[in-house]
């Protein structure tokens, strides 16, 4: 998975890149004259985590072609990340219909992705510091960024289900969404037809 790294570690990379490459590999050695031994291991941990270098050996790694890095930074992962979480959460609104409908209706592209993750009010500080961690921007309530992002919507009480390994709120909810907006008539009509739960 690649992600966003902080600027030191990206002037790190462009330093290795510029001088390796793509295909020469390199050690950790290569940033003694640059770095102190704590702050270079830090910087090669961010490097590997983020995708951006691949380890080749026991004490080798090899820089990942920016192009690549770049292409893949705004790839689709919160739902993967979320199957991580410690807390309970639920898809709700648009990110609801659009897993009930199977992605028949979607909201997402790479320039705008939003979730709407209803969360309990007093786990508000444990998700601020998860997508803090995942450099995804989460906001309360709205907002708006550049490519993934997380609208976190606080309530007292959760109820949720799960749908294809991701917590939802229920069908009804997302439904009711639906029917209310004639832009996702197609996923309200695919909902129906696919569970027949009497919505007229």
């Amino acid at each position: 998975m690649y992600s966003e790294i902080p600027y030191a570690c990206m002037r790190a990379y462009a330093l290795l890149f510029t001088r390796f490459g793509a295909s020469r590999p390199f050690a950790q050695s290569e940033l003694d004259f640059v770095l102190s031994g704590p702050m270079k291991k830090k910087v090669f941990s961010i490097l590997l985590n983020a995708g951006w270098i691949a380890k080749r050996g026991r004490r080798e790694y090899r820089c990942n072609e920016p192009g690549e890095v770049f292409r893949h930074l705004l790839d689709f992962k919160v739902p993967q990340m979320l199957g991580k979480a410690q807390k309970p959460y639920a898809f709700s609104g648009l990110s609801a219909i659009e897993v009930w409908s199977d992605y028949s209706y979607t909201q997402r592209s790479q320039e705008r992705s939003p979730y709407f993750i209803r969360v309990l009010r007093r786990d508000l500080p444990y998700w601020k510091v998860f997508f803090a961690a995942k450099r995804v921007p989460a906001y309360v309530g709205k907002g708006t960024s550049i490519g993934e992002f997380a609208i976190l919507l606080p309530v007292a009480k959760l109820e949720s289900v799960e749908k294809d390994g991701l917590s939802v709120e229920p069908l009804e909810d997302a439904m009711e969404e639906a029917r209310g907006n004639e832009m996702h008539y197609y996923a309200y009509e695919y909902m129906k037809r696919k569970y027949r739960e009497g919505y007229g």
